[in-house]
């Protein structure tokens, strides 16, 4: 009986390590273009190999660290490609709030409006990572399409510590309640049309949002913060 407490114990410990360094990350602490190695993983966060390394991988798989010739890099911020995801999210989230006006239940609805309410709350990078507190997800999910949620999904993951820069105003995040809520009720009311173009507007917004500020935190990261894309 005792290997599967051991198993616990460590699997615990990994995912703590994870969320350490994933936090480090999100709030750049870790700043992006960073090089670092296991081994300084290990003293910084005082723990073995075995769990670094497991993060690590995952870290890897969430776009946030890149492995290096030497070590690893923490992903520097491609302004290209956020503009790019940003467009593409534009297109799925059209399609997915489309079929959310004709397919939402009320009960989903509220269920999500619960979450919009949980994004006033000050949370740290990770608790926002780990709670899914995207509502745009949520809202391709009401969609009751997998492939459209998975690709809104995806989108999100690649953007998220970017987002993180304006998510952690309270200002911010006063605004993004407000209009997360006008786009739910749009939705329980059937208007897709309107549905769309509120949901649109707002990630223009946000992107812009976004750009402004990793605009203003050049000369705080350097130029290997940045990839320029072609």
């Amino acid at each position: 009986m005792g290997e599967p407490v051991g198993d616990i114990v460590e699997q615990s410990l990994g995912d703590r390590v994870l969320s350490r360094i994933r936090g480090d990350v999100l709030s750049l602490k870790l700043a992006p273009g960073e090089v670092t190695s296991e081994r300084s993983l290990e003293t910084l966060y005082g723990v073995s190999r075995t769990p670094i390394r497991q993060a690590l991988a995952e870290l890897i798989r969430e776009g946030l660290v890149v492995k290096a010739d030497r070590g690893y890099t923490v992903a520097p911020f491609d302004l290209r490609q956020l503009e790019e995801i940003f467009e593409y999210r534009e297109v799925v989230e059209d399609a997915a709030i489309r079929l959310a006006c004709e397919r939402a239940t009320p009960e989903a609805i509220d269920a999500i409006l619960r979450t919009v309410d949980e994004g006033l709350n000050d949370f740290t990078p990770d608790d926002w990572y780990e709670a899914g507190l995207d509502v745009h997800v949520q809202i391709a999910a009401l969609s009751e399409n997998r492939f459209l949620r998975d690709a809104v999904q995806d989108a999100v993951n690649r953007t998220i510590r970017a987002r993180w820069l304006v998510a952690s105003s309270p200002e911010a995040r006063a605004i993004a309640h407000r209009e997360h809520s006008e786009i739910l009720a749009l939705v329980r009311q059937r208007k897709a049309e309107e549905a769309a173009a509120v949901i649109r507007k707002h990630a223009q917004d946000v992107r812009a949002q976004i750009l402004h500020a990793l605009e203003n935190s050049r000369r705080l990261f350097g130029t290997r913060g940045f990839v320029e894309g072609d």
